[in-house]
């Protein structure tokens, strides 16, 4: 008789322990994995770190400089991802031409880019504002330390070069504006190093 009563008073204990127990082992674990190295017998977790940039609290003067910062942002923020393409564009061609064997099969490449990325482009330029097309002539510079002139000179030829200054010209733009980080485009940099370091 005890022994029944010592089972029926134990057994619900043991069957929900048990039931615990396999919680326990179905459960995930969460957490990341992550390279490590082994000293004096530990093991500890090896991880890089991102840089973080850290600049002076800004102070604006009145409001008109605190919206033209707001709106530098914003036209960063969506004229980067362009020059960045725009320099991914002009390695792989240039890669590519070095591939080809004669100057007429180079002018023939240089020409079916030229026709690709006008109809990938256009669509997309034809929403930037002036105010944003001249900065994205800045950050092709930076991207790619030649400015618009330069490039469309090497790969065009001097005569579509001018042309397109020319045109850019009668809107007040220059393709052959340089990119001056330490100067006249200081806070642009900053905007730029922020938003490509997911900082702003």
């Amino acid at each position: 008789m005890k022994r029944w009563l010592y089972i029926l008073f134990f057994l619900p204990f043991a069957l929900a322990f048990k039931a615990y127990g396999q919680e326990q082992l179905h459960t995930e674990i969460k957490g990341y994995k992550v390279p490590a190295i082994i000293y004096n017998g530990d093991t500890i977790p090896h991880i890089t770190l991102r840089l973080v940039y850290v600049y002076p609290e800004l102070k604006f003067k009145n409001k008109r400089q605190e919206r033209y910062y707001y709106k530098l942002v914003r036209d960063v923020k969506k004229t980067l991802p362009l020059a960045k393409e725009v320099r991914n564009a002009v390695i792989e061609t240039y890669e590519y031409l070095e591939t080809l064997p004669d100057e007429e099969a180079k002018q023939k490449h240089i020409k079916a880019v030229e026709k690709g990325l006008k109809k990938q482009y256009t669509p997309r330029m034809k929403k930037l504002t002036f105010s944003q097309g001249k900065l994205l002539i800045k950050l092709v510079d930076r991207e790619c330390n030649q400015s618009s002139f330069q490039l469309v000179r090497a790969f065009m030829g001097p005569f579509k070069a001018g042309f397109y200054q020319t045109f850019a010209a009668l809107f007040g733009a220059s393709l052959k504006k340089e990119y001056r980080p330490d100067d006249e485009d200081k806070m642009i940099e900053r905007v730029a190093t922020l938003v490509e370091n997911g900082q702003l």
